[in-house]
């Protein structure tokens, strides 16, 4: 995900990405699926002793896949159709397809080749057998409509293909002759109806640029494998890794048998924390937690929850499990074995839950949310990985032990540190509670205020002003110390102007919206809101990012558009929702957006997670991928308008409309493909060409 936040240290950097995983809940949920906008359908042409593997593709209309065959240095990713080689026969050259629809796109300066409606596929293979056999492969494309891409798709197929009776006589060739090519495209123009004239696609290679490098699951897995490092340089189990390993090896009669053993330890760790994982997943407890990132009750249990780990951490009282879970599980190790080895790595984790708690709690719904379960898999492998790798590595090379720094009082200054940052980032959840319920009791200065309070703490306990209840006297720091003391004091100086207004872009994500505070100009009277926007606001306009002023209330937006003749901005956003403060604060306010946004438009914002109840006369309910969808509330409704006309509930969503409420045919805008304020500038200039040419 492309973080939209100015050049800071590396260490703080990594540090606040890693939380960020582990305590914000993405108010985010893609319905769209590839294999619903594109159908394959496999077969197999033969003629004596050479067959085609033929695959018609079926888009729905406005969608397209790449071609299969793309000029060198073409960023697009191939339509593909990859087939497993046996001794029964022999793939021939390349994937043959008719010609691709060329379009050069200006804004991204690439060159796009593509296929769209249907198109029939074919790669040809020679039969080296006399006997019937089956070809089984992989079929990969990504599709793409004028606004957006979905992630790239793969599925398996399998065809039965007839022996040839002269296979023995096919001469072993990779060429291929125009005959095929032309017999391709004899075909495709037989069975495919008339390609619709494409518009240029709205910054394709940068798109997938994101996608394949900031949204891939290599992100989720190398932040949940930071913070399994963080649960292991915890008190609870730094302690036990020495301990561990040595037993292995004392116990077992060889060096290999003790590394068997530390391995299966350490595979034994994942497979638990994998399991745990599976459980979220096959309970449906991801998809859950992933409709309920924005729910009061549940936002609330999370503060509640983070903030007690967070007093736990800063030695207030100590958070177990029931110990005959405990002993239970130690009964089980002591029987040796695999299965002894199994239930020792569960003794480590239930023993640990004091401090992986935290962490693991975090992990489990701030993923599910992020991601859905194949993220939340990946995750908690990662995890597991982190804790199990020292164990592994020690017990292969044991002499390291004896460089690992001994457990002592540092292991408890870690512990409080992270305490300070759970307590901190709790607070993120109650304000989302607050924002969604218009409560105005966390409002952003009070919000700045309590981190003022948390951080300024924290660095007076860094440089050690305070010491809490399990540290140990400290007679000098440590260089460590002193620069994370440094940092942390740094941070919050930081943060002290936004009492007064300052932006704050480095975690304006985190904080509750500029509108939504005692002052929202800044006490200075500052702000973005010029004074004829104030004096000119319509009933039902309030100021909202940025100063600018917007309607909450569709239908007012659209009778004040046709009122000033303007075009519409939707912005589908929510109170919880940490991209569209990103958006907002990096994006809106930018030279080149904000002008057009206060001058040339009617911004109207419908928040999904709006919990005020909507009159009995507008309820209703609804399908959604054929399951009931109450719309109750406000943000029900909004919910509801965005799914039924656009096919997707993620936020944030940006549509341009005319004043009689018809959308501008330039597609839609959103955080991965637009968070560029030079490529958000370009989409709403196109918008309006747009507009002017449609009156």
């Amino acid at each position: 995900m492309k973080l939209a936040v100015p050049r800071y240290t590396a260490f703080f950097k990594t540090l606040l990405l890693a939380f960020t995983l582990l305590t914000t809940v993405v108010a985010k949920a893609q319905i769209e699926l590839p294999e619903d906008k594109v159908q394959w359908k496999i077969s197999v042409e033969q003629k004596g002793c050479e067959a085609y593997i033929v695959a018609r593709v079926t888009m729905v209309p406005n969608w397209h896949i790449y071609a299969a065959n793309l000029p060198k240095g073409a960023f697009s990713i191939p339509t593909k159709i990859e087939i497993t080689k046996t001794k029964d026969f022999q793939v021939v050259g390349k994937v043959l397809e008719p010609k691709p629809h060329f379009e050069h796109d200006d804004e991204a300066d690439e060159d796009i080749y593509s296929h769209s409606g249907t198109v029939v596929l074919k790669q040809k293979i020679n039969i080296l057998t006399d006997k019937d056999f089956k070809v089984n492969g992989v079929f990969s494309f990504q599709t793409c409509d004028d606004s957006h891409c979905l992630p790239p798709h793969e599925a398996p197929f399998t065809v039965t293909v007839k022996g040839c009776k002269d296979a023995a006589q096919v001469p072993v060739t990779n060429d291929i002759d125009s005959a095929d090519q032309a017999s391709a495209d004899e075909t495709d123009a037989k069975e495919s109806p008339k390609q619709p004239n494409m518009k240029a696609i709205d910054k394709p290679g940068k798109m997938v640029k994101n996608d394949m490098k900031n949204k891939t699951l290599w992100g989720v897995f190398f932040l949940a494998f930071i913070s399994g490092f963080a649960a292991l340089i915890m008190p609870c189990v730094f302690p036990m890794i020495p301990m561990t390993v040595s037993f292995f090896t004392k116990r077992s009669k060889t060096r290999a048998e003790g590394i068997r053993n530390a391995f299966l330890y350490g595979g034994s760790i994942i497979v638990i924390h994998v399991l745990l994982g599976l459980i979220v997943v096959a309970t449906g407890a991801g998809h859950i937690l992933n409709e309920l990132s924005t729910n009061v009750y549940f936002n609330i249990f999370f503060f509640a929850m983070l903030f007690l780990f967070g007093l736990s951490f800063l030695g207030a009282f100590e958070i177990q499990l029931p110990s005959k879970w405990v002993n239970k599980a130690d009964e089980k190790a002591d029987k040796g074995g695999i299965v002894g080895i199994f239930f020792m790595a569960l003794v480590l984790s239930l023993a640990s839950f004091s401090c992986t708690g935290p962490i693991l709690g975090g992990l489990l719904g701030g993923l599910s949310a992020y991601g859905g379960g194949t993220a939340l898999m990946v995750g908690m492998f990662a995890f597991g990985l982190a804790l199990a790798l020292p164990f592994m590595l020690f017990a292969i090379f044991p002499s390291w032990l004896n460089s690992m720094p001994s457990s002592g009082g540092w292991l408890n200054v870690v512990k409080v540190f992270l305490g300070f940052l759970e307590i901190a980032f709790a607070f993120k959840f109650l304000s989302t509670a607050d924002t969604t319920m218009q409560w105005h009791l966390l409002e952003r200065e009070v919000f700045i205020a309590i981190w003022v309070a948390v951080f300024g703490t924290l660095t007076l306990y860094l440089f050690g002003k305070l010491r809490l209840p399990h540290d140990s006297p400290v007679d000098r720091l440590s260089v460590g110390r002193t620069m994370i003391a440094t940092l942390t004091f740094a941070f919050t100086m930081y943060l002290i102007p936004g009492l007064w207004g300052a932006p704050l872009k480095l975690v304006n994500a985190f904080l509750p919206p500029d509108f939504y505070a005692e002052a929202p100009k800044g006490f200075g009277g500052g702000g973005n809101a010029s004074a004829s926007d104030t004096m000119h606001a319509e009933p039902g306009m309030h100021e909202g990012p940025q100063g600018l002023l917007a309607f909450n209330d569709y239908d007012k937006a659209v009778a004040y558009a046709k009122k000033v003749n303007k075009p519409i901005f939707i912005d589908f956003t929510g109170w919880g929702c940490v991209n569209c403060r990103k958006m907002e604060q990096s994006v809106w306010g930018e030279p080149g957006v904000i002008e057009h946004l206060r001058n040339d438009f009617v911004i109207v914002s419908l928040y999904v997670d709006e919990r005020t109840e909507l009159p009995k006369s507008e309820q209703k309910t609804i399908k959604v991928n054929g399951r009931d969808f109450n719309v109750r509330t406000i943000g029900n409704k909004w919910t509801a308008k965005q799914i039924e006309e656009y096919k997707t509930s993620s936020q944030p969503y940006y549509v341009l409309q005319t004043p009689d409420g018809k959308d501008i045919p330039v597609g839609s805008a959103d955080y991965q493909n637009h968070s560029d304020p030079v490529v958000f500038s370009g989409w709403l200039k196109k918008g309006l060409k747009e507009y002017k040419s449609m009156k």
